[in-house]
């Protein structure tokens, strides 16, 4: 029983690590995309609270949202989050690594106010039948 107990510790810290790495790795291809003019929008990512309606078996026990703040210089609309959104669920590869690491929400807001979307990571990638 104490052995479980400690290796629940050790993959908790191991997940912790790999999600802030992936949370850095997003901010240092987003800001290279921006300074090299491939994307127009400046984004940055972030860990938040999440919705907890949207969660799933691998959910994280706290902070299950990926957070993409949009520095756009003004309000973007809803459509303009949701393209934002929908190049970031394209990637099946990164929507199923967000799910394993205990995501379980995509937020996309923009820099002004509180505005903002969010999706269910796990009804955004083809599960085999």
């Amino acid at each position: 029983m104490i052995g479980n107990f400690w290796n629940d510790i050790i993959d908790w810290f191991g997940d912790r690590s790999e999600r802030s790495n992936l949370v850095r790795s997003f901010n240092n291809s987003a800001k290279n995309a921006f300074v090299t003019g491939v994307a127009p929008t400046l984004l940055k990512a972030r860990v938040s609270k999440g919705n907890r309606a949207y969660k799933h078996q691998f959910s994280n026990w706290m902070y299950t949202g990926f957070r993409i703040q949009a520095f756009a210089g003004r309000q973007l609309s809803k459509n303009e989050l949701m393209k934002i959104a929908q190049v970031v669920m394209s990637d099946e590869a990164l929507v199923r690594r967000l799910i394993v690491l205990g995501w379980d929400t995509l937020e996309v807001h923009t820099d002004g106010g509180n505005y903002g979307i969010r999706y269910q990571l796990k009804d955004h990638i083809a599960l085999p039948r």
